[in-house]
């Protein structure tokens, strides 16, 4: 101990790097900066430090660990910004920089994954970062593309406008993922032209076997359910659809299918059902809304391709 003075003990530089564990080199620095400034000078013109001095260096070293930079840890030093204050502009920026890392993150696994190549990894970093507005305005143009010029459905369309992504802002790397998949389907000109003949189908308003009336949505959600209940069961027990035992489940569905499209479960109408289900085959368009549950946080889709296709089958097998 190299003295005394009004405010009690000073402490050589070697000192107090004993007692606090903070290399000499690292509190001579922060010295030299004057967020530890010492309290006096020996006779030999070394440094002398009071108990101050270890409440400085304590704090400077809890907020340097933090993340925060030295003219802003100065600033509180000196009482020109408050602690408060300047913690929660530097949360905020934290927040902002875990959300990068996150997407990036997103983004590596992803190239990882699908092995993308270095162009494909560009594009795939340029949708991550894209903003809310980026983003709604991407699924905007893809909306306008495929119902450009037709009356498809009337509660189709506005359906569709109001299924926009809606990243959150700390998103998970799934959502992120599932964000980049569902830009690049949209991009993608087949997916494009296969969901127009859909619209364009729709729009005919072409119930099976040539009538026009068109099930409410709540009617058409029911058949849905029967096909993903009954022909999903058959699916799953491994029942063949060309086989007999598929034929009462065939028919089954397409009685309830007939009933609700007001017409006879005729041949012509199975003809006009295997039809329909075969433009809206696409599993790419499934999975469009499965891939917008995953971003918003929607109860999951079930995947119902193969149980259409199998109902499909079923229909072409009986005739």
């Amino acid at each position: 101990m190299d003295g005394m003075d009004e405010r009690g003990p000073l402490l050589s530089i070697g000192e107090v790097s004993r007692h606090t564990g903070m290399p000499v080199k690292t509190i001579r620095f922060y010295s030299d900066r004057g967020l530890v400034p010492p309290a006096a000078r020996s006779a030999a013109g070394y440094r002398l430090y009071d108990l101050d001095a270890f409440a400085r260096l304590d704090l400077v070293r809890t907020l340097r660990d933090l993340g925060l930079g030295l003219a802003s840890i100065q600033r509180v030093l000196d009482r020109q910004e408050s602690l408060a204050d300047l913690a929660d502009v530097h949360a905020r920026a934290l927040q902002a920089r875990i959300r990068d890392l996150r997407l990036r993150r997103a983004v590596l696994l992803a190239v990882a994954r699908r092995r993308s190549t270095p162009r494909e990894t560009e594009l795939m970093s340029k949708l991550a970062k894209m903003s809310a507005t980026e983003r709604r305005a991407l699924i905007s143009s893809f909306i306008d593309e495929v119902c450009a010029d037709l009356e498809p459905r009337p509660d189709m369309e506005p359906m569709l406008r109001s299924a926009m992504p809606d990243l959150p802002d700390d998103p998970a790397p799934e959502q992120v993922e599932a964000w980049i998949e569902l830009a690049d389907l949209v991009r993608d000109p087949d997916f494009r032209t296969s969901v127009r003949t859909m619209m364009r189908y729709q729009a005919s308003q072409q119930a099976p076997g040539g009538g026009q009336t068109q099930p409410d949505p709540a009617t058409q959600a029911a058949l849905a359910q029967a096909v993903h209940a009954q022909a999903g069961q058959a699916l799953a027990e491994g029942v063949d659809p060309a086989s007999a035992a598929a034929r009462p489940v065939v028919d089954s569905i397409a009685a309830q299918w007939m009933v609700a499209y007001g017409r006879p479960d005729d041949a012509a109408g199975r003809r006009a059902l295997r039809e329909q289900i075969e433009v809206f085959a696409d599993p790419r368009a499934e999975r469009y809304w499965q891939l917008l549950a995953i971003i918003n946080g929607w109860p999951a889709r079930p995947a119902m391709a193969p149980e259409f296709a199998w109902l499909a089958s079923g229909l072409t097998a009986a005739g």
